[in-house]
């Protein structure tokens, strides 16, 4: 995702990449027929709807679909571009009101009050139904229910009147900046055939970096998380960096924490933590905060009042546990957050048994009554890890519509095994426990494990000792509701070379990643991974407490007129063609696959976008092998093993984005006919210096769309959009 240091490589660790050969045995689960649909496509240029997905449990039905809309054209025009027979509307934007009290949005830099407002980079969401009356849960809710948005980061140019006053900041600024992030949840429901937000739910509330939460699991109390905040280390405040999410079997939010470590200052106290080699400093480098680390915002410099102190965290204290300082303040951060939308009272829980981790998503695999649940999540950032956290309690199909959905989440989230991934080059795969347990993670050369707290506090260097394959960014996973297989975008990664001379994070290209070249455009000096692709596996016997597996890769992304036999191997046509695979999310109600783009390699042919796919199975593929020629003039072959190619029936683009914006986060409403999809950062390229002159913003929508001040000139704003079929049909089908 956007935002902070996402995109940098702190994994230092020597543990192989996927190596050879991807497999898997498994033949396709039957190919769907596909209509073409007409041409044309229709640009968004009207206003406000509201709504959001499901992430109901019900499974997709097993008939013949077919994706019933013309591909949408790649382009790069400062609108929202959806097939013919569609409409695209905007229903919630950065800044809108939470309440009628609240003020319109004037969309000039003055707006304030954003604990009552929509946040900014509108990121993952999720949709949870309402019954009619709007004063229960429905699973089967349509037409009424409440949409949980994450807010990841801020442009913090547009925020104020005239652009971000650098350090030391102004504490109006800052207040500002921190509490555009965290998380919306607000009512929408249809009125006149059409979703609109209800200002006056009781439901609706923000949730930023200052909202009281609890520690949940085992890291509850560790001498890991004691700050001056919670000396008991019990409690902390707030969430940030809100990436992807997941929507629980019981019926609640999951939230990821990912690029939480750029919001924190780091000065040179390496003396004070035991030098270079303390564990605190191996800790804090393992996760991108060295020493005379700046932060993103600067926040720390607003003020000497705590609200702003906690992005510091040098270490400045003289007591032995970090209670008279903000020293462990970042190890408070990096989990999933538990959320129940319907519950303003519930507790908000920070689940640390899943890990500490740039969390995006958190995608379930398939409940089976009396077996363990699963729920599969990436750590997003080059040469990280795909990991799976495993339920010591097993699935009561009674806890689907539970009294207390958090008690219920203590149940299966509190309690049981964490498991990151290795990737065999016969196309098998382990899931390997991170225990201290384990002696594979007790023999780390430079950090010794104290207990299990400490190894999920430090979930990255346990998967770096147990010898788990590096990744190229994992980003968002999905499961599949019918075949059960988990799919994972790793969006792409510079440092996947072919020669290792130069820089000692490159990593070698193999089987799984096997593509390493330039794309002249994006004036890369030398080749990578640049457009990603997206792994896809199989858990043994299609159980989610498997310990092993089979995989494969499903696509490619690459511009269809690259070369077929090195870089574009899924052969993408011009209806299919995307870079940088970010967002993932399979329909509830259709089982289609829906892909969107986080692109900055591929913007001088089109905006980012989104995809609908019907996969197939792992191992429906072909296996061809890549031939590269070395600096010192070896030949390095490259065998490889990828899905079935797509056809114009089975993947095309759905979605064009406005100009320098993200796609992401996707939900739907149960019945299949509406969806709602985030439109992040839009035009967020800026200087402060053209915050003056409008002519010179790379967008304007959704003022230019209508919606909101501003109109042809206003200032980009990140928001939700909700999209329906003009004859009331499943959308993509």
């Amino acid at each position: 995702m956007n935002d902070v240091r996402h995109d940098k490589d702190f994994n230092k660790s020597t543990n192989a990449s996927f190596t050879d050969v991807l497999g898997a045995r498994l033949s396709r689960r039957g190919v769907l027929r596909v209509g073409m649909g007409t041409a044309g496509a229709a640009v968004l240029g009207s206003l406000p709807l509201v709504g959001c997905g499901s992430g109901g449990d019900e499974p997709a039905p097993d008939v013949p679909l077919t994706l019933g809309f013309p591909a949408v054209a790649k382009n790069r025009a400062d609108a929202v571009t959806v097939p013919a027979g569609y409409t695209a509307t905007v229903i919630y934007a950065l800044g809108d009101p939470l309440t009628s009290a609240t003020a319109d949005f004037k969309n000039d830099g003055t707006d304030t009050g954003f604990e009552q407002r929509a946040g900014d980079h509108h990121d993952g969401m999720q949709y949870f139904g309402l019954d009619a009356a709007g004063t229960a849960r429905d699973m089967s809710g349509s037409e009424r229910g409440l949409l949980a948005v994450n807010h990841e980061g801020i442009t913090s140019q547009f925020l104020h009147v005239g652009g971000a006053t650098r350090n030391p900041r102004p504490a109006a600024e800052a207040d500002k900046e921190i509490l555009a992030h965290g998380v919306s949840v607000v009512e929408v429901r249809k009125v006149n055939g059409k979703f609109a937000v209800q200002k006056e739910s009781p439901y609706n509330r923000r949730i930023t970096p200052m909202t009281p939460m609890q520690l949940s699991g085992p890291v509850r109390g560790h001498a890991l998380v004691k700050t001056k905040f919670s000396a008991s280390g019990n409690d902390c405040r707030g969430t940030i960096g809100n990436c992807g999410t997941g929507y629980t079997p019981w019926g609640t939010l999951l939230t990821g924490e990912e690029n939480w470590s750029g919001f924190f200052k780091r000065g040179d106290d390496e003396a004070a933590r035991g030098g270079p080699m303390g564990r605190d400093s191996v800790s804090l480098r393992r996760y991108g905060v060295t020493k005379n680390s700046a932060s993103v915002h600067g926040w720390e410099t607003a003020g000497a009042t705590d609200l702003y102190a906690r992005w510091d965290i040098t270490q400045t204290g003289s007591s032995p546990d970090g209670t008279d300082d903000y020293r462990n303040e970042a190890n408070t951060f990096g989990y999933l957050v538990e959320i129940d939308p319907y519950d303003k009272n519930a507790a908000l829980r920070k689940r640390t048994a899943l890990g500490r981790l740039a969390h995006e998503s958190a995608a379930f695999g398939k409940p089976t009554a009396g077996k363990p649940l699963a729920a599969y999540m990436g750590d997003d950032s080059r040469g990280e890890y795909i990991y799976k956290f495993v339920s010591a309690a097993s699935w009561d199909t009674n806890d689907a519509s539970p009294a207390d959905r958090i008690a219920t989440g203590d149940k299966y989230l509190d309690s049981g095994k964490l498991h990151v991934a290795k990737f065999n080059a016969d196309g098998t795969g382990q899931w390997i426990e991170l225990s201290i347990a384990n002696s594979a993670v007790t023999t780390h050369p430079d950090y010794g494990f104290t207990n299990q707290g400490d190894v999920l506090v430090n979930a990255r260097l346990a998967a770096d000792a147990a010898g788990a394959t590096k990744m190229d960014r994992p980003e968002w996973c999905a499961v599949h509701p019918v075949t059960g297989e988990v799919y994972y975008t790793l969006t792409h990664n510079a440092d996947r070379k072919v020669d290792l001379s130069g820089s000692p994070q490159y990593v070698g290209v193999d089987a799984a990643n096997p593509r390493a070249y330039t794309d002249a455009p994006t004036a890369a000096s030398t080749p990578g991974n640049i457009n990603g692709h997206i792994i896809r596996l199989k858990e043994t016997a299609s159980e989610s407490a498997a310990t092993a597996f089979t995989w494969d890769v499903y696509l490619f992304g690459a511009q269809a007129d690259a070369d077929r036999a090195k870089v574009n191997l899924s052969a993408l046509t011009a209806d299919q063609d995307f870079s940088s695979p970010d967002g993932l999310w399979f329909s509830p109600t259709t089982g289609l696959c829906f892909i969107q783009t986080d692109d900055g390699a591929y913007t001088d042919a089109t905006n980012c976008m989104m995809l609908i796919g019907k996969p197939g199975a792992v191992g429906d593929g072909t296996t061809p092998t890549l031939s590269y020629t070395r600096e010192d003039g070896s030949t390095l072959a490259v065998p490889t093993r990828m899905g079935a190619k797509p056809t114009a029936d089975t993947l095309r683009r759905f979605l064009v984005g406005p100009k320098d914006c993200e796609i992401t986060g996707i939900s739907e409403t149960p019945d299949g006919k509406t969806i709602f999809v985030n439109i992040q950062h839009p035009g967020e390229t800026i200087s402060k210096a053209d915050l003056a002159t409008p002519s010179r913003y790379l967008s304007h929508w959704p003022g230019n769309a209508g919606y909101g001040p501003g109109g042809a000139t206003a200032r980009p704003r990140s928001a939700t959009i909700v999209i329906t079929r003009n004859d009331g049909g499943l959308i993509g089908a």
